[in-house]
């Protein structure tokens, strides 16, 4: 006999809203915990010194967590200025100081230079990897690493509030991969005066935003008040991750095939024009993602809920 999963059958997507000072994975665990589920997963490692969303994937979500990763993520964080650290953050220590400030207007002129497909050299200390070990390992072990430069899409950068001339507030839109860290390391280079992050908040992981998240003490509180099960009602559906895909509607006797693995032939007026990755819905409910190649959506994955 196989072994048996701990905790229950739950499916769909928590926004959380992770707190300052815990890592995503201890976030994960306690979120998994409190729902008692049997599996669960999070899209998009956010650091400890960061708060913001978190999407958390239960069961069949978890399928679905790279549509989601891969979405753009919009930041807000706070960069001071005339210190650069090991760590592009306020967690390590200075490595280059400056006595030059730079002006608003400085700043403003160099934000065309940070925006659109930029190269940028990730952060020591990140979840990269090098040679099968992650950055974050060998910049704790003391090594000193080369890390290439990589295109990423910056699709928007804004000053929020030019606080003082310490500190500035930005906003930014950006795609996969991209540090923000790099993002205050390089514009401290680019203006002469160096820089660092020292508050880092997520606003946005694709689909899910601050409209819609919630913190581990809410679910807490609701937990211990209305009882564990209470919790689902927090959830949106698995398909939630996957707007930037068109939804196609078939048939139950088609859902049957696709969840056999045998392709479905598309019927109606969608039939000429449907093409590339789909998902299929049947009464509501979430089917299978596909591809369509010649008028036929072929399953690339299949979701079983029970």
């Amino acid at each position: 006999m196989g072994r048996r999963n701990k905790g229950n059958p739950v499916h769909g997507w928590l926004v959380l809203d992770k707190p300052f000072g815990l890592t995503s994975t201890h976030a994960l665990a306690q979120v998994k915990r409190l729902f008692n589920a049997q599996k669960a997963g999070h899209a998009g490692t956010l650091d400890p010194l960061a708060t913001g969303i978190l999407p958390i994937a239960f069961g069949e979500a978890t399928k679905t967590v790279s549509y989601a990763v891969d979405g753009e993520k919009s930041y807000r964080f706070v960069v001071r200025w005339g210190v650069e650290t090991t760590t592009d953050d306020a967690e390590g220590p200075a490595a280059k100081t400056s006595e030059l400030r730079p002006s608003a207007e400085a700043i403003e002129q160099q934000l065309a230079h940070f925006t659109g497909e930029i190269m940028q050299v990730p952060p020591q200390f990140s979840a990269i990897k090098v040679d099968g070990d992650r950055a974050y390992d060998l910049a704790r072990s003391g090594e000193t690493i080369e890390l290439v430069a990589r295109p990423v899409i910056v699709d928007a950068l804004r000053i929020i509030e030019h606080t003082d001339a310490e500190t500035t507030v930005f906003e930014a839109d950006c795609g996969k991969g991209t540090y923000v860290r790099a993002l205050a390391r390089d514009m401290g280079r680019a203006l002469g005066c160096y820089g660092h992050v020292v508050g880092l908040r997520r606003t946005r992981v694709g689909p899910f935003s601050e409209d819609n998240a919630i913190t581990i003490d809410e679910l807490r509180e609701i937990a211990e008040a209305e009882g564990g099960g209470s919790l689902e009602g927090m959830l949106q559906p698995v398909e939630a991750a996957l707007n930037s895909l068109t939804e196609l509607s078939i048939s139950p006797s088609d859902a049957a095939s696709l969840c056999s693995g045998q392709p479905v032939l598309i019927r109606g007026r969608d039939a000429p024009v449907l093409t590339g990755p789909v998902y299929a819905m049947s009464k509501g409910r979430l089917i299978a993602l596909g591809e369509i190649d010649r008028g036929a959506i072929r399953p690339t994955r299949v979701f079983n809920f029970s």
